[in-house]
């Protein structure tokens, strides 16, 4: 199973293996309270496409498209996070405040999709 959760949000029992999907160390936060068990930054959206997408939901549908684009180079990243999800709960982390416009969303139906397929 495959969970979605703000960093900032306090780590629970049934998070299982907690994965960290930004590129960023989150503003604020130390190890101790993130409670991180993988930080896999090769998962995260490039500098470049961070900043441009800069969290605005008019751009969200191109963003979905650039950052997919650039999931298939990350091969290695997805197939650890496939394996880690059939071995048992995981949850994505993100630091942004948006829960509906964020990498971790378009990541989490990236690894749906291949779960059905």
């Amino acid at each position: 199973m495959i969970q979605l959760k703000r960093v900032y949000e306090k780590p629970s029992a049934t998070d299982g293996e907690r994965i960290l999907v930004d590129r960023l160390w989150p503003r604020g936060l130390t190890k101790e309270r993130a409670a991180v068990d993988l930080w896999l930054k090769d998962v995260a959206p490039s500098t470049e496409l961070r900043k441009w997408f800069d969290h605005d939901p008019a751009k969200w549908k191109e963003f979905q498209s650039r950052y997919r684009k650039e999931l298939r180079t990350a091969k290695e990243a997805i197939g650890l996070l496939k394996k880690r999800s059939k071995a048992g709960t995981i949850t994505l982390l993100y630091g942004a405040r948006d829960e509906t416009h964020n990498e971790a969303r378009v990541l989490k139906s990236r690894l749906d999709c291949r779960k059905k397929a």
